[in-house]
């Protein structure tokens, strides 16, 4: 896109790198023969800021920020709000510039990044049930304290930071035609799609967003005449509901807001299923961990409802951050594997307790599948499990449905065992 009438320009993005060359990592671009196959897409380059310092993009404009602090500002120690990321970016810098550091966390944020956010040397203050009221906390307390209040994304500096990673998508992947990138606040992507204007080919840029945390599009679609007053045309959400904390935020604010205008193309969402789809399919793809929002770029690239176009372009995809607890990781890839067919749930009644668990740890072996769980279910009163028979939940990972479909047949056929009911199967 082009005529940028946004606060940020393509030049503080430039001087942003200067500034932050030595302390960042310049993260790698990998390409994806599997990842374009599946969305019809010539090519698609995976961005991978999950490996960048603190586990995600944000130590770029945390750092540009702080470094331009005064004295007196330094002094005066910085507190931020966070949902985990910013938060870490902002603790590491302030370690490496000797600035004292506090930031307020609401109670979703999972407790890797809050253990790694004290780890560099936070004060951390967990407040608020979403990122909006620790946002109030935050902001209440800079006023009590004079501390300098670094704002997580509606911050010229912030945004100029994040959007070295579009210098950098333009030096490691030139042919790139359109960049899906993550919308939360809206910081990266007015960054990336700043830094893209100076491209010497015309990019698309789409941000994505959960469908529980979707108000960018209403926004970015305001009409030029609703502008003119502050925050005038921004959608805010009442709440938000998705698995990717790190970009559950309720609206943009005005920095980001006129940005994104000027820079951004279009805005589409996905479900939390297709984002859990996305983070198994980049742990067994691209052997990457990624987060919850992290993975949704991925996940528009391959949904079928996002409406995107890809066929015949070279599409790059921001993998911003993999900071996620491994109990959260587990059960996202559970579920992507559920809806990738791959994983069933199954209850069973077993007669011979306990030697039956033999019988179907043996048949499950035999017909290639994993069992990945087993356990002793409570007998439901007024349900059909026999009072002779012991019920069992077991959880099943096959190649597709065809092949968990089998394993339940042959467990079935036993006679000791009886197939009650599974998911995701036409049991």
């Amino acid at each position: 896109m082009s005529g940028h009438d946004g606060l940020v320009t393509p030049a503080d993005i430039e001087d942003a790198r200067a500034r932050i060359d030595d302390i960042v990592h310049r993260t790698p671009l990998d390409t994806s023969r599997t990842f374009a196959e599946l969305s019809g897409a010539a090519s698609v380059g995976l961005k991978l800021e999950n490996v960048q310092r603190t586990g995600s993009f944000k130590i770029r404009g945390a750092y540009n920020k702080l470094a331009q602090l005064d004295a007196q500002e330094r002094e005066a120690g910085v507190i931020s709000a966070s949902a985990g990321n910013h938060a870490q970016g902002v603790a590491l810098a302030g370690r490496l510039l000797d600035i004292e550091t506090t930031i307020v966390v609401p109670e979703v944020t999972p407790a890797a990044k809050i253990e790694a956010t004290r780890g560099y040397g936070a004060e951390v203050v967990v407040e608020g049930d979403i990122y909006e009221r620790a946002y109030e906390f935050a902001l209440d307390r800079a006023d009590e304290t004079g501390e300098t209040f670094v704002h997580p994304f509606d911050d010229e500096a912030i945004i100029a930071g994040q959007g070295t990673i579009g210098l950098e998508l333009r030096d490691q992947y030139p042919e790139m035609e359109t960049v899906l990138v993550a919308i939360g606040g809206g910081g990266l992507i007015s960054g990336v799609g700043t830094a893209l204007e100076a491209a010497e080919h015309d990019i698309r840029v789409i941000g994505v967003q959960p469908e529980g945390a979707a108000h960018a599009k209403r926004t970015l679609e305001t009409a030029a005449d609703a502008r003119d007053d502050e925050g005038a045309g921004i959608h805010e959400l009442a709440d938000v509901d998705t698995v990717a904390e790190g970009i559950a935020d309720t609206r943009m604010l005005e920095t980001t807001a006129a940005t994104a205008r000027a820079v951004v193309d279009d805005a589409v969402t996905v479900t939390d299923r297709e984002i859990a789809t996305a983070v198994t399919l980049l742990a067994e793809r691209a052997k990457t961990v990624a987060e919850g929002a992290g993975a949704a770029p991925l996940a528009a690239a391959l949904s079928d409802d996002a409406g995107l176009a890809l066929e015949g372009e070279h599409v790059g995809v921001v993998v911003s951050g993999g900071n996620v607890n491994l109990t959260e990781h587990a059960e996202l890839t559970r579920t992507g594997l559920h809806e990738l067919g791959r994983y069933v749930e199954a209850r069973l009644a077993l007669d011979g307790w306990p030697t039956a668990i033999g019988d179907v740890v043996e048949t499950v072996e035999a017909e290639g599948a994993e069992l990945d769980a087993l356990e002793r279910a409570r007998r439901g009163a007024g349900t059909v499990d026999r009072p002779n028979r012991v019920p069992v939940t077991i959880g099943l990972e096959g190649s597709g449905p065809e092949h968990l479909d089998g394993v339940l047949s042959a467990l079935a056929e036993l006679g000791a065992i009886s197939v009650i009911e599974c998911s995701r199967c036409d049991r």
